[in-house]
């Protein structure tokens, strides 16, 4: 006879992970239609100004930082969290190259999503598997095997196939697609470095987060006038309407959510279910676009997205497995090095 405490406890954790993993797919679907709107389309007219749109967002996901952690002062018991607010040029010396690569992620992501549509968001910037594989061994030097191989070729086919399918239907646009490449390499390469800095902050993703959009807010301010921005923005913050703020601080406080939820969903289920739920969600999140904005598709552009996902779900899987194997040859050399 089962233990009715067992049961119990097991029903609450497979409630918590069903609470948590809703909660991600929630923010993330409602931050890429946010920015969508924030970014407009192609051209935005006198109010175009995506990276002051960015900078924007830093600086609200710094402001979420030190309410959390100045919120963990006098609620110990519910919030535990890094303190944070003073910035220390030692450490910003160390942290800027990881930052220089977090810039250009979120600009290239957020120019991608403006010149995209978000049901081709995905395909867009698909190819951050395959530069990871390239990058892990120019930087790292670490060999990717070939079944790993095939499926980033699965990737790539999913993503050629849909780039074409987006020409036949009219609506491809090569420079959105050119910021979907680059934005697919310095997401890889913004993992790569974030490793490498991660010991800088002792190991705290949240210090290192409220570092990165600090720097990232200083590094934005002189590329706005760069960019000839500033007319735009002067315009967006005097003819801008309440509507309008309020999706800029809800769109800041998405980006800095995300960061959270993602964490929180690899600490209940497991970086693998992670991936899962994020290459299902992706999917969700085309379907969503095509109904919400009446787009109608080819039969080759959704097997597109099919490829796409479902050589990242393999990907992920082959990944897992010489992981697993790794450990048990780690584990067994460890226990009887006689027998490896």
């Amino acid at each position: 006879m089962e233990d009715p405490k067992a049961e119990k406890s097991l029903v609450a954790k497979y409630v918590k992970i069903t609470a948590v993993v809703s909660l991600y797919w929630i923010i993330s679907i409602s931050m890429v239609f946010v920015n969508k709107y924030l970014l407009g389309g192609s051209s935005s007219g006198d109010k175009d100004a995506p990276l002051f749109v960015t900078a924007f967002q830093c600086a609200i996901t710094v402001l979420c930082c030190l309410i959390i952690s100045r919120l963990s002062r006098f609620f110990p018991q519910y919030i535990s969290c890094p303190q944070v607010g003073a910035v220390d040029s030692t450490m910003v010396k160390q942290v800027l190259p990881l930052t220089c690569m977090f810039v250009s992620m979120i600009t290239m992501n957020n120019l991608c999503l403006k010149y995209v549509g978000v049901a081709f968001y995905y395909v867009g910037r698909s190819l951050t598997t395959v530069f990871n594989v390239i990058f892990t061994y120019l930087i790292l030097g670490q060999k990717t095997t070939l079944r790993a191989i095939l499926c980033c070729g699965v990737i790539v086919g999913g993503f050629l196939l849909g780039v074409d399918q987006e020409g036949a239907a009219g609506s491809l646009s090569i420079i959105g697609v050119c910021f979907g490449l680059a934005a697919s390499a310095f997401v890889s390469l913004n993992a790569i470095y974030t490793k490498k800095v991660l010991p800088v902050v002792d190991g705290s993703v949240y210090r290192l987060a409220y570092y990165n959009n600090v720097i990232g807010f200083v590094l934005f301010l002189p590329l706005i006038l760069i960019f000839g921005e500033a007319p735009a923005v002067y315009r967006m913050i005097t003819e801008g309407g309440v509507h309008f703020w309020i999706l800029m601080v809800v769109g800041g406080i998405f980006g800095f959510a995300i960061g959270y939820v993602t964490g929180l969903q690899i600490q209940v289920t497991s970086p693998l279910t992670h991936n899962i739920s994020g290459t299902a969600k992706a999917c969700a999140q085309t379907v969503l676009a095509t109904w919400w904005y009446m787009e109608s598709k080819l039969l080759l552009w959704w097997v597109s997205n099919w490829v796409v996902l479902a050589g990242s779900m393999f990907y992920t899987r082959v990944k897992q497995q010489e992981m697993k194997a790794n450990h048990e040859v780690s584990k067994l050399s460890t226990e009887d090095p006689e027998k490896v």
